[in-house]
């Protein structure tokens, strides 16, 4: 193999689970500041300019918090559950299309780690792995609050992951393949798929509310119930890593709902952009549009949690599975339906 592919891969990998940390990291700080506007209140502006140190103090309190561990005898589950929780958030990245590509010493750099033909399927099979992550440290606490909240967050996630799956199907019967690089490409200029799959759309967004464990599906750590909910016996780092990864998740559900039905790195005038100043700077211009939309999912995350109380969970469990799950496959029937009548017509000539 090619060592120059190698090494633009690993650059490629770095940058993007760097970005993915970084991310995690300040959308704690973007949480408190949109807490604090919706509340009338300043938030953090003790810690630099606009408190915008706050991340990198709160990162230096957990790693010198005393690392605390309960009478437990799963010693090693209760260390690889945040780690697989970790894991799972950072290597969901590297499907995404975070542009097209830089032309750069006489080669293509595709602004992706990898891409393959099932990207979706890839996404969906570290998903189910990541309620593991969850479940395997709630279990290993030895602790009945962190037992009852990972219950919660495993069938929950478990539970919202069929929606999830369902609402897809109608996009792919659309676009006709599962690599988000393809699908991102049919979406040039402003032909969005939230134009022709708003249910999909809506079904998906509901679905990663759930998945991510964000409000008004955060039942598995409700302070009010469960103290802290799975990770009720965590300290330090290990703690850390939980709550990174809760916000990393945010960060990568965000970008994947921006590739999946807004366009991803596309942007209306993309094309003239090349034609007249380089594909180089018309890709800087795709990257800061897909940055652009994943924040406005990420502050509209943050809106939904200060905004809307958590359900019972009855209501989270009858919203999943009779109301998400029949609107899915009536999506799918009227896709298809749709989708055969297009080809009739065109096989009639019309």
């Amino acid at each position: 193999m090619d060592s120059t592919f190698i090494i633009e891969k690993s650059v490629v990998i770095l940058v993007v689970f760097a970005f993915t940390m970084l991310m995690a990291m300040y959308s704690t700080w973007a949480e408190r500041k949109v807490a604090a506007y919706l509340q009338d209140r300043v938030g953090p502006n003790r810690a630099g300019w606009g408190g915008l140190l706050q991340p990198l103090a709160d990162g230096l309190k957990l790693f010198s918090k005393e690392e605390f561990e309960p009478n437990t005898p799963n010693r090693f589950l209760f260390f690889t559950g945040p780690a697989i929780a970790m894991s799972t958030a950072l290597i969901t990245s590297a499907v995404i299309p975070w542009g097209d590509r830089f032309h750069l010493f006489g080669r293509d750099i595709l602004l992706q780690a990898t891409d393959i033909d099932v990207a979706m399927l890839y996404i969906f099979g570290v998903l189910s792995i990541g309620v593991y992550g969850i479940m395997i440290g709630g279990w290993a606490s030895n602790n009945k609050f962190s037992l009852i909240g990972a219950i919660r967050a495993a069938s929950q996630m478990v539970s919202y992951e069929v929606a999830m799956g369902l609402s897809i199907i109608a996009l792919l019967m659309m676009t006709g393949t599962l690599s988000l690089r393809e699908i991102s490409a049919q979406q040039a200029g402003m032909n969005w798929n939230v134009f022709y799959q708003p249910l999909s759309f809506l079904i998906f967004l509901i679905c990663a509310f759930a998945e991510t464990n964000r409000t008004p599906f955060d039942l598995a750590e409700c302070e009010t119930e469960l103290i802290g909910g799975y990770h009720t016996e965590y300290s330090s780092m290990k703690m850390g890593f939980y709550l990174f990864a809760e916000y990393a998740n945010m960060f990568i559900s965000s970008t994947i709902l921006a590739v999946l039905f807004f366009g991803g790195y596309n942007y209306p005038g993309m094309s003239w952009v090349v034609e007249h100043w380089g594909v180089n700077i018309a890709n800087v211009f795709g990257i800061g549009a897909l940055f652009i939309k994943l924040c406005g999912f990420i502050f509209f995350y943050m809106w939904v949690r200060w905004t809307i109380p958590r359900f019972r969970y009855d209501q989270l469990m009858h919203l999943g599975w009779r109301i998400l799950i029949p609107l899915s496959i009536f999506n799918i029937i009227i896709t298809g339906i749709v989708l055969l009548r297009v080809e009739i017509m065109a096989y009639l000539g019309f």
